[in-house]
């Protein structure tokens, strides 16, 4: 297959997986970590604009759908989120904010990349602490098909390199970690 099936087909999963997840918050059944979603979104924009200036084709498109659709989680998870903030999420999370002018100030896309994407997957810390004790409350189906957007993406970079392709690596890994977590700790309840 060409970049440019993979990165439509990449798109497609990016599409299919928030919606779902958008629904189920609105449906009070997901409580999306405000602080992972902020992070998230300022991030994927970043990611989105490092993968296009560094030429990663059509690999870039699921990053620009990811972006918007993170954008939308988490304006409505400042009214539909978690509530229970506590000092190692706002460490995080003002980590992560302090950050963004260190990307500002870094020339180099590699440099750039490798930056936003270790921000991003501290990003990660609220929801995994969230998930860790309420697992019902992270709709799983969103990050497994990340998983699998992150890693068609890819495959649809017309130039592999660090700025290009460090990003979606490392999510791909992240969601993989998040997924396998949650999932554990939903079987492990049961079993209690």
């Amino acid at each position: 297959m060409t970049p440019y099936i993979y990165g439509i087909i990449s798109v497609i999963f990016a599409l299919v997986a928030y919606p779902p997840y958008l629904k189920s918050v609105l449906q009070k059944r997901t409580k999306p970590h405000v602080f992972s979603w902020v992070i998230w979104t300022l991030l994927t924009w970043i990611a989105f604009a490092i993968q296009v200036a560094s030429g990663a084709g059509p690999g870039a498109w699921a990053t620009g759908i990811t972006a918007f659709c993170t954008t939308i989680i988490a304006i409505v998870s400042l009214r539909h989120g978690e509530k229970n903030i506590t000092r190692s999420d706002w460490a995080t999370f003002i980590a992560g904010l302090l950050a963004i002018p260190l990307w500002i100030a870094t020339k180099d896309p590699t440099a750039s990349a490798i930056l936003v994407t270790v921000i991003d997957c501290f990003g990660f810390y609220p929801t995994f602490r969230k998930s860790w004790h309420k697992p019902r409350e992270e709709f799983v189906v969103t990050h497994f098909l990340s998983m699998i957007k992150h890693g068609l993406s890819i495959f649809a970079l017309t130039i592999i390199n660090i700025p290009t392709a460090f990003y979606p690596f490392a999510l791909l890994i992240m969601n993989v970690l998040l997924v396998a977590m949650i999932v554990w700790r939903r079987l492990a309840a049961k079993k209690a």
